[in-house]
């Protein structure tokens, strides 16, 4: 692992996803109560596997991406930025498999990713998240970000956060 792809918190280790990390990142992937909700839903190993090459290429490109989350050496999820399909920019992600959920987990690691994108010259940073997921919404109001807009996708309301920096 290259230099400046891990950070280290209180009780996590977040390192750049790589090709050792895709079965766990295709289970989390393949899991509904997982990734229902972000977008894309669901994906498949073949589509978790696309997804790998991106994230692994993106991180070759920008020096930024996504993390896969530990706890203890145990694999609990993801988080980091990628580029968003929609335009919309940078975007933060989180996901979380089931049985980290409730713990803090999601808030200390997108944290972190956000704190590591922005220390990095990255002037604004967004997020999207489903009107209804209020713990997606804690998460990302509990980071500084704050909500900007909304739009609708397949008959739901989804609310747009960010956080700019001066000159963002």
């Amino acid at each position: 692992m290259g230099p400046g792809r891990q950070i280290r918190t209180p009780r996590l280790v977040l390192d750049a996803v790589s090709w050792r990390d895709m079965d766990d990142m295709a289970r989390l992937k393949g899991n509904a109560a997982s990734f229902g909700r972000m977008l894309g839903g669901v994906r498949s190993r073949v589509q978790s596997e696309a997804d790998m090459a991106e994230d692994v290429a993106f991180w070759a490109r920008t020096g930024l991406g996504i993390f896969a989350i530990r706890e203890k050496g145990i694999f609990v999820g993801m988080t980091g930025v990628h580029e968003r399909p929609d335009g919309r920019g940078l975007g933060l992600r989180f996901a979380l498999r089931p049985e980290a959920a409730g713990r803090g987990i999601a808030r200390e690691a997108a944290g972190a990713a956000l704190r590591f994108v922005l220390d990095r010259g990255v002037s604004r940073v967004m997020a999207v998240a489903r009107e209804d997921n209020l713990a997606s919404r804690i998460v990302l109001g509990s980071i500084g970000m704050h909500q900007s807009d909304t739009f609708e996708r397949d008959g739901y309301t989804m609310l747009v956060y960010e956080i700019s920096l001066p000159g963002g």
